[in-house]
């Protein structure tokens, strides 16, 4: 699957557990959920997905984690918030860099209706 139809199946994905759950609840709870719904989808995922950098010649271990890694090609951060400030897109900007992703999905399932949390955010796609 290339990038765009994995994103197509995470944002259903995304619609149904919002759907199901509402907002409001712990960040955890959504990433279990959607990991379900993905499961469910025959899509490969890592939750808690540590990611190593090189800067100069050092090895960074576990520079970050992200979110979940579906497919090996799209990288979701998920929040649970009132609002999504301008970092959290940088956040992940840095992240698709540093892992060599092109497609990245901001989630936050604290919003009133899913669609208007869900922002999808490139690298070289």
């Amino acid at each position: 699957m290339d990038e765009n139809s994995i994103a197509k199946e995470v944002v259903d994905s995304a619609y149904t557990v919002h759907r199901e759950l509402g907002p409001g609840l712990l960040e955890s709870v959504y990433e279990m959920a959607l990991c379900h719904e993905l499961e469910s989808r025959k899509l490969a995922y890592s939750r808690q997905h540590k990611i190593q950098i090189v800067y100069k010649d050092m090895l960074i271990i576990d520079a970050f984690r992200a979110d979940i890694l579906v497919e090996k090609k799209l990288i979701i951060e998920l929040k649970s918030i009132e609002a999504v400030s301008p970092v959290h897109k940088k956040q992940l900007i840095t992240y698709l860099k540093l892992a060599d992703c092109k497609l990245g999905l901001l989630i936050n399932c604290g919003s009133h209706l899913i669609k208007d949390g869900i922002t999808r955010v490139v690298n070289k796609l």
